[in-house]
């Protein structure tokens, strides 16, 4: 779990310093016009490093640290021992081109957090383990359930608006995490379908 400690490392560093440094987040956070017209195409991940709060990075890493960890071994079986990360950096990717295609030309729009990111390998683990048993405000929830309502409420809040935090890049992302991985090893669809038939409240 090297990967995972150090994206998480390397997040809240950036984002803690970029909470006391106006000019580094927007300098960061995706703004559509700096991509299109200046070229900045480093905005398309460096979004990811930085976050609105500090509960909005609360909660993307404390959920990138229990299932990415559970994930990196996943991917470095198939992918060689940087898998991981180049899954991570992918769904970073993947989860924003819908919204920068949408606002290339909005200089009112910007974006930041690693949500999309997040929420790909939050999905990719469902599909490997659909009921474990994980804590919501300390109580214990399924995690597909989990899942369902988090995605549920991504898709309410984007269409709500408001704010920096891109809610329909939790959408993009967890399709990502399911297409790749099963892409990846298409065995795992069948895994899953067994595991969904057969509920097991214990996990694992």
């Amino acid at each position: 779990m090297l990967l995972t400690i150090a994206i998480i490392a390397i997040t809240c560093i950036v984002s803690w310093i970029a909470f006391k440094d106006g000019k580094l987040m927007q300098r960061l956070l995706l703004w559509p016009p700096a991509v299109e017209k200046k070229h900045e195409y480093w905005r398309l991940l460096s979004y990811g490093l930085v976050h609105a709060d500090f509960q909005h990075l609360l909660f993307n890493m404390v959920t990138l640290f229990f299932f990415g960890r559970a994930m990196e071994g996943l991917y470095a079986r198939y992918l060689g021992p940087f898998g991981f990360l180049w899954f991570y950096l992918g769904a970073l990717l993947v989860s924003i081109l819908p919204t920068y295609i949408k606002n290339r030309h909005n200089p009112n729009y910007r974006s930041l957090g690693a949500s999309g990111a997040v929420s790909a390998v939050l999905f990719a683990f469902i599909l490997l383990s659909p009921w474990s048993m994980i804590l919501v405000f300390v109580i214990p929830v399924p995690a597909i359930l989990y899942a369902v309502v988090f995605l549920g409420y991504s898709i309410y809040a984007d269409q709500r608006g408001g704010g920096y935090i891109n809610h329909s890049a939790h959408s993009w992302g967890a399709a990502y995490g399911i297409l790749f991985t099963v892409i990846m090893e298409p065995r795992i669809t069948l895994i899953f379908m067994q595991q969904l038939l057969h509920p097991s409240f214990l996990g694992g």
